[in-house]
């Protein structure tokens, strides 16, 4: 008798086992497909993965998505898009996920020129499309030209392009200030090196005009591939032109490559801008700790907190996955505080709703107070609110092998804003070299 009990035990517990191992559904629990795509051999779409599957984790835990009288469990389908390096390989990622997976909804895609066709395909199809990475504006702007069409389409992070340009312009106005008081130089020196993509050509031209407007000299404008792997004929001719600052734009390998290659040369100037690839906590082995001083805009950083839902998301997806999150992460927010909220609202899984219901859906994620904001005509266009008690985005630099949260730092959008500063947030430092430099030519 002992021995069949003992038996029995096993085999219950056998039982349990194989049961948990089985997809809810096959258990008669009905799912929400949601489809993550991304390039998931690169830290972009590892970023995408790993977001939505912490969202997913923790709303099942608690029981899963109350969708009118029943409950719904989320069922993650991964696609790798492979975008960075074909656009046909990411069209065919997204079509797969609606015809062949029969996703409901979809997050993630980050080079802009993949995702306008992979936007084509989830809004032909009616499936709801949350952008957690590409940065152009006519991703919205084309819901002016045709709502019907593209009102699936929502932007959740970054913001667009101009308002980009305009947080960039912010922290480079602030370290600039730093740098020109720490110098005592009458006009400040500045090159502009961006990746060749097509998010970066609006940035680009802006920021050649502002550096001018600002009283600065532009030095010249640098286009490198956005996966090269050598820039020191770019470096070499920034440092013969004796630029204070490097304002960069990167979304991919360069950033690495630039960076480790100006520490090599020891190029006395302070690289500011926008590099996501300096978002990561792996940066620093990957320059060889050549990204001394460099700064970054960013989204999330250790130690600051720019809503009370940052700090919970952090540390909670480095305990799951073991390093800080960057932006294409968000789709961790895109479910988490948009969509589920949004399907438990309105009890329906019906996109036409949904959508009319998410365009006023003001709230708060991880990163920010979200608004969708209209175009000049008052129409509906998905885009994201930028600015005091919206999204702002914040700057980080590298110092010894720490990130550091160094914007917004009393930040004033216009004269009459309120002052800007999230918890955590600490001065800029001017890189040693470039003192160095300067303060030996002045005597």
């Amino acid at each position: 008798m002992k021995k069949l009990n003992v038996l029995w035990s096993i085999l219950m517990a056998a039982l349990l086992v194989v049961t948990m191992s089985f997809p809810a559904r096959a258990q008669g629990v009905k799912t929400i497909k949601i489809g993550v795509i991304g390039p998931m051999k690169y830290m972009q779409g590892k970023n995408h993965w790993n977001g939505a599957l912490l969202a997913a984790e923790q709303i099942n835990a608690k029981g899963g998505v109350q969708v009118g009288n029943q409950k719904m469990r989320i069922e993650l389908v991964r696609a790798d898009s492979n975008e960075a390096n074909s656009i046909t390989d990411a069209t065919n990622a997204m079509e797969r996920l609606i015809t062949r997976d029969k996703v409901k909804f979809v997050v993630g895609g980050f080079r802009t020129e993949a995702v306008l066709p992979m936007q084509d395909i989830a809004c032909e199809h009616k499936v709801i499309f949350f952008g957690c990475g590409a940065a152009d504006a006519q991703l919205c702007n084309r819901l002016s030209q045709n709502y019907d069409l593209y009102k699936y389409w929502f932007r959740y992070t970054p913001f667009s392009s101009p308002y980009l340009v305009k947080m960039l312009f912010n922290q480079f106005d602030y370290v600039a200030g730093i740098i020109k008081e720490t110098l005592n130089v009458p006009k400040l020196k500045v090159a502009v090196v961006t990746e060749k993509a097509l998010w970066a050509d609006t940035l680009t031209k802006m920021a050649e005009l502002l550096v001018v407007q600002k009283g600065m000299e532009l030095v010249g404008t640098w286009r490198p591939s956005a996966k090269a792997t050598d820039v020191t004929a770019e470096l070499s001719a920034i440092q013969r032109s004796g630029a204070h600052i490097i304002f960069t734009a990167f979304s991919d390998a360069v950033g690495i490559t630039f960076v480790k290659q100006a520490g090599e040369l020891k190029i006395p100037a302070a690289i500011i801008g926008t590099n996501v690839e300096a978002t990561s906590d792996s940066f620093w082995k990957n320059t060889q700790g050549k990204a001394n001083y460099t700064m970054t805009s960013a989204s999330y950083c250790p130690g600051v907190e720019s809503t009370e839902f940052t700090k919970a998301f952090i540390e909670g997806y480095v305990k799951r996955f073991g390093e800080t999150p960057n932006y294409p992460a968000d789709t961790y927010s895109a479910i988490y505080y948009a969509l589920v909220p949004a399907i438990e609202k309105t009890g329906t899984l019906d996109p036409d709703k949904l959508v009319a219901f998410l365009e006023t859906y003001e709230h708060k994620n991880s990163v920010s107070n979200l608004k969708y904001i209209n175009d000049t005509e008052g129409k509906p266009i998905h885009e994201i609110a930028f600015g005091p008690g919206y999204a702002t985005g914040i700057a980080v630099q590298w110092v010894n092998g720490k990130q550091y949260g160094i914007w917004p730092y009393k930040w004033k959008m216009t004269p009459s804003s309120p002052a800007v500063t999230y918890k955590g947030v600490v001065k800029y430092k001017v890189p040693p070299l470039l003192i160095q430099k300067y303060r030996v030519n002045e005597q």
